[in-house]
């Protein structure tokens, strides 16, 4: 029996476009860099999924998880805008609006009054464990369902994609 034609996707079928149109371009990085786009397009979807299921928004699950990931150490403003990528303004109301949905609780800290710590208030924990469970299963999906032999290939994909990454981020 002859062996199974190998499958194709969408990023197949723009390559030999490309291939067609101009034989000269080494189109090897679309094939590698165009999954990735389309992959995170497939993500973000979960990703919605996921947080509209827990009644979150993206944003509220980004300072949500930074919290949760700090155990039960408040966290600046500051800390949470490293973490989350948005300017000061922004997270100042971001965190009005967590306040005012009883996920999260500022307080005055107590070794200088001019600043505010941030953390979690149980419902805040509440959505952000079920929203993340939520999300772990959509991404196992993604990742073809977590078997042995997936697994594997997945962890190894992760040590390729860490090594491409590090050069654009900031801290090591």
């Amino acid at each position: 029996m002859p062996p199974a034609a190998p499958r194709t996707d969408e990023v197949d079928r723009i390559v030999a476009g490309w291939a067609q149109a101009r034989p000269d371009l080494d189109t090897s990085p679309l094939e590698v860099f165009s999954r990735i786009s389309r992959l995170a397009r497939h993500l973000e979807s979960a990703r919605r999924a996921a947080f509209t299921a827990t009644g979150l928004e993206g944003w509220e699950f980004d300072v949500l998880s930074a919290l949760r990931r700090a155990g039960s150490e408040p966290l600046s403003p500051g800390a949470l805008m490293r973490q989350t990528l948005v300017t000061s303004g922004t997270m100042s109301t971001r965190l009005e609006k967590l306040a005012s949905r009883g996920l999260v609780r500022r307080e005055k800290d107590p070794r200088d009054g001019r600043a505010v710590r941030v953390s979690l208030e149980p419902a805040g924990t509440e959505k952000v464990d079920a929203a993340m469970e939520i999300l772990l299963e959509a991404e196992r999906e993604v990742l073809g369902g977590g078997h042995e032999g997936q697994r594997a290939d997945g962890e190894m994909l992760a040590r390729a994609l860490r090594e491409l990454l590090l050069p654009f981020e900031t801290e090591n």
